[in-house]
């Protein structure tokens, strides 16, 4: 017994831990799980501590701060995931658990794509664009609520419309808001306020939910009979955080269904405050206004004259007018008889007669002074013609040949020489005296220079 005792391999709590442990983490590196979280808690240290659950077992998680503060939702006890980790042992207890990576909720990747890819498309066919968008009514007469009857949203957006506006006609379009057939109703109700055509404004509402939840209002169809309603619609889909397809091809979309009952009608009350106070500054300026004319009708009747009196003022400024032209007609009259006198003294003096008769006196004068002038013009010319003939005479070559001069011309050449110089022996010469010439001979230049 002693040698059974012996071979025994006993192990210590610590080490079949640690086994045990290696063989989970080696088997179970990385795995994807799906399950319900419940027992949810976050501490100071801001790791998220929770189970998962299905129907038969549940299995403790962890997810540390490092990795839960890229969540772009919160979670909460009830809420169905799909989870990416590795499963672990907790040595001290001796528990095992799985180390989260990633978190989403369940079906949450697949209904998002799905979403933005409809989106995208509804958005490139122009759905959405504001353009399209009708102006919703500022004081509607009939407000159409496209919504569950039996929820909580359509008796609080009853009670904020009657009391911001009583007696406001209602109606109510009944539509399922989720679940099967929810699309088709929405649709339907919709056709309804499109042919029916009596409504101002609808509103399309439901609460809060999951994106599961909220998926009518991200189909298709919804999106196109939102798009093609006569009726302005203001969606009110959700909470404030949800956003759904109706939203963006609603004409207007509202954060909460009270909102969307606050945007639809102003506050009854306060319309007829303004209305009161309107009237009142109408009256106030209507009276302002009829007092003021009063007092220009008053004013206007005191400067206004009786006719009578203007007419006999009239006549007396036709009269003054009347003498006044008169006085001017005849100062006239007197002014061209004087102009007209004086242009016939100023015609008789520079008659064409008198002008003849001085004429012929002045013609008689030159004729009896002509032959007197002419005289005195010819013995003027005749001395003048002697003194140049004197002159004439006293220049002439031949007078200078009278003096005992001569002129000396080369031949044949006949030009006249005036240095010895530029003639040479043998060179023939006509000398010029004032009676006849002599025809010689050169036989010596003797050149001599000017003194």
């Amino acid at each position: 017994m002693s040698d059974s005792y012996a071979q025994r391999k006993i192990l210590t709590v610590s080490e079949l831990t640690a086994r045990i442990k290696e063989l989970l983490e080696n088997n179970f590196s990385l795995v994807w799980i799906t399950g319900e979280i419940s027992n949810f808690r976050m501490p100071a240290s801001g790791h998220f501590y929770f189970s998962l659950k299905d129907e038969k077992a549940q299995l403790n998680a962890v997810m540390f701060r490092g990795q839960n503060i890229q969540l772009k939702f919160q979670p909460k006890d009830g809420m169905q995931i799909n989870a990416m980790g590795r499963i672990s042992l907790y040595e001290p207890r001796g528990t095992y658990q799985i180390i989260l990576e990633y978190l989403e909720p369940s079906g949450l990747g697949a209904l998002q794509a799905a979403f933005e890819q409809l989106k995208n498309k509804l958005a490139e066919e122009g759905l959405f664009d504001a353009d399209s968008k009708k102006p919703i009514p500022f004081l509607p007469n009939k407000i159409s609520l496209i919504t569950s009857p039996t929820g909580a949203v359509v008796h609080d957006i009853l009670n904020i419309l009657e009391r911001r506006f009583p007696n406001i006609a209602i109606e109510i379009i009944p539509a399922k808001v989720q679940g099967a057939g929810a699309e088709k109703e929405i649709i339907n109700a919709i056709t309804l306020l499109n042919e029916r055509n009596d409504a101002d404004v609808a509103i399309l509402a439901r609460g809060g939910g999951s994106l599961e939840d909220l998926m009518p209002f991200n189909t298709e169809g919804v999106v196109r009979a939102i798009h093609a309603a006569n009726v302005p619609i203001i969606s009110a889909v959700g909470h404030e955080t949800d956003v759904t397809l109706a939203d963006f091809a609603a004409d207007l979309r509202a954060p909460t269904p009270s909102a969307a009952a606050e945007i639809a009608v102003p506050v009854k009350i306060e319309l007829l405050e303004k209305i009161s106070s309107l009237r009142h500054k109408l009256i106030s300026a209507f009276s302002s206004l009829v007092r003021f004319q009063r007092t220009q009708v008053s004013d206007m009747t005191l400067r206004l004259k009786d006719p009578r009196r203007k007419i006999q003022d009239l006549r007396l400024r036709l009269d003054d007018l009347n003498a006044r032209l008169m006085r001017a007609i005849a100062q006239d009259m007197r002014f061209r008889r004087e102009r007209t006198a004086r242009r016939s003294e100023s015609l008789f003096f520079h008659s064409p007669l008198n002008r003849v008769a001085n004429i012929n006196v002045m013609l008689k004068h030159i004729i009896y002074n002509l032959p007197l002038s002419i005289n005195i013009y010819l013995n003027n010319y005749r001395s003048n013609l002697d003194k140049n003939i004197s002159y004439l005479r006293a220049l002439s070559p031949k007078s200078i040949l009278k003096r005992g001069y001569s002129i000396t011309r080369t031949l044949p050449e006949e030009r006249i020489l005036r240095d010895a110089g530029t003639v040479d022996a043998g060179q023939k010469l006509e000398i010029l005296l004032d009676r006849g010439s002599l025809h010689a001979t050169v036989a010596e230049s003797v050149k001599k220079e000017r003194p």
